[in-house]
């Protein structure tokens, strides 16, 4: 996740436009089914979200493979990816094999679960589905670094640390575009990982 300077100084900004409330501890309630079916094609372009990112995250320089499947014309079939947490080259070259997808995931940078304590549990199922579908928020990450960030915010857990400034610029970025607070720890978190950029 790379960053223009333009892109950094609204994220500083926007830091501070935060609501900065208590942390909402667990939520027993969360439940993933809330937020729809999972990759719906919400931007109509006949592809489902996933096919979309795998295809915007991938390497252009390395060789991939599409294919059509029913109305999408870009279903990604092999190709290399950069894991934006842990920096590790993956090449699929067969993306339809269970073993191989496994090592692609796609990640919500700002957590569903995460969405959900800090307001989301209170948001229409519509909203819902948008945000569990928006690009801003979704990256094709190594399945090992999905695994291990799961539903941890931004001050429980942080990608190595060439990678934290584009992560802290699009978590910042996607907690304002949904006016969902901040806890003081997570805004801390949030400062020190901006603070890396250029």
């Amino acid at each position: 996740m790379v960053s223009s300077s333009a892109e950094v100084a609204s994220a500083r900004a926007a830091i501070e436009r935060l609501a900065v409330v208590d942390p909402p501890g667990v939520a027993a309630d969360y439940r993933r089914a809330a937020f729809g079916d999972a990759w719906t094609d919400t931007d109509g372009n006949g592809c489902n979200q996933r096919d979309d990112v795998l295809l915007r995250d991938a390497l252009a320089s390395a060789p991939r493979t599409l294919g059509r499947q029913g109305s999408c014309d870009h279903d990604v079939l092999s190709g290399t990816w950069v894991d934006p947490y842990s920096g590790t080259v993956i090449t699929l070259t067969d993306a339809k094999q269970a073993s191989q997808a496994e090592s692609v995931q796609i990640d919500h940078i700002v957590a569903l679960s995460v969405a959900w304590r800090y307001g989301a549990r209170n948001w229409t199922p519509e909203l819902r589905l948008r945000f569990a579908n928006d690009l801003r928020d979704l990256v094709a990450s190594g399945g090992a670094s999905n695994k291990s960030k799961g539903g941890s915010d931004a001050a429980q857990w942080q990608p190595i640390r060439p990678s934290q400034c584009g992560y802290a610029v699009r978590y910042v970025t996607v907690k304002v575009a949904y006016a969902l607070p901040v806890d003081a720890a997570e805004k801390r978190a949030l400062a020190g990982m901006l603070a890396t950029c250029p």
